[in-house]
Parts: C-alpha cells; sequence; structure tokens
C-alpha cells in the first residue's frame, strides 16, 4: 500500500485521474462545534493521500481544485457527513458524487449492516479494524491511524463499482441515480440545521 502524508494541502502536480474515492476525519459528528481534520484520497490503484488540513484557515488551493472538479467521480462512504464537512469548512461544492453506504442500503436487502467494514469484508474479503475510529485526529497521526485512514479510501472504487453492477442488475439504478440527485440539497437542510427528515408526518 503507498500511504503519503501531507501538510496543509495536496502537492501541486499530484494526478488522479478521472474517478477518486475521499473519506473525511472529524475531531467529532458536530459540524457547528467539530472541525475537520483530514482528508484521504485514492486513485484505486491501492495508494492513499492523507491531507493533514491547516484548521485556522483551511487553505488547500490544490485539494479543493480535485474536490470542486465537476469531471472527476468522487467516492464516498456516507456523503453526507464528510459533505456537511467540506462546505462548512473547506467553502466548495462537491459534484459527480457516488455513495456505497446508500448504494448498499438499496440494493442489499439481505442484510442490515452497511457500514464500510462490513462492505469491505464481503467484497473484498479483507476484515479491517475500526480500532481507531473513536480517536484523536487533530494531533499527529499514529501509524495506526494513517493504516485506518488509508483502510477508509483503498477499497471504495471495488465496492462501487460492485454495487453498482448489483443496482443494474436488480433494477434499481435510476432510483440510485434519483437519490444521488437530492443529495446536495440534503446537505445543505443538515447546514442549515434540519437534522430530520422534512417529508415525514
Amino acid at each position: 500500500m503507498d500511504i503519503k502524508v501531507h501538510k496543509y494541502d495536496l502537492p501541486k502536480d499530484i494526478e488522479f485521474g478521472n474517478k477518486i474515492a475521499i473519506d473525511c476525519e472529524f475531531m467529532g459528528l458536530n459540524f457547528l462545534r467539530d472541525k475537520l481534520c483530514l482528508v484521504q484520497i485514492s486513485s484505486g490503484k491501492n495508494d492513499a493521500h492523507i491531507v493533514q488540513l491547516d484548521r485556522v484557515k483551511y487553505d488547500a488551493p490544490n485539494l479543493k481544485k480535485i474536490l470542486s472538479n465537476k469531471s472527476i467521480i468522487k467516492i464516498f462512504h456516507y456523503a453526507r457527513a464528510d459533505l456537511v464537512f467540506i462546505k462548512k469548512y473547506l467553502k466548495i461544492d462537491v459534484d459527480n458524487i457516488e455513495d456505497t453506504k446508500l448504494q448498499s442500503k438499496l440494493i442489499r436487502k439481505y442484510t442490515d449492516k452497511h457500514g464500510l467494514k462490513d462492505l469491505i469484508k464481503e467484497f473484498v474479503g479483507v476484515d479491517i479494524s475500526k480500532q481507531q475510529q473513536s480517536s484523536d485526529f487533530g494531533g499527529e497521526l499514529t501509524p495506526a491511524q494513517i493504516k485506518y485512514c488509508a483502510n477508509d479510501v483503498i477499497y471504495l472504487h471495488k465496492i462501487n463499482d460492485t454495487l453498482n453492477k448489483m443496482l443494474i442488475r436488480e433494477n434499481r439504478i435510476n432510483l440510485y441515480k434519483d437519490c444521488m440527485k437530492y443529495l446536495n440539497t440534503r446537505v445543505n437542510l443538515d447546514l442549515e440545521c434540519f437534522p430530520d427528515d422534512i417529508w415525514s408526518h
């Protein structure tokens, strides 16, 4: 596995191709209080680039350029959470998104387990550790944290491809695409502090 940690931004000349996997780490789950710490990116070639953000200025022009590039497909697992923090702290919109958690919920009705660990185990055959999930990502990263961050992105390409094939096979791909059209609206509702389902009675 090729893992690189970058301080504050990606290198200017880095190339990822037209499809990347993305994950983020925060100091907590409340975007009003807890800051965005890390953004991880993988091109799908057993690589992971981990950006430790400047949590004062969030000045990362190279990272922002890639994330806001509409021609690049971005694969997330539970994009809703990551996009709220990205929009709040990096001040950008992200489009052309795939979401493996949403895919899983629409097609894997034979289980109620839709976490990334479960998807990696089923579709890649690897049992990853999530022990570092609730750790401090605001300071110097430990080797265990770095490995955890890499694991969260390097398998997403394969999982996304497999789930899309299942959605096509079961004639739910258009339903999935329609759900994805709503994603940025759902993020904006979260940012406006409407966490509940506004369609409910």
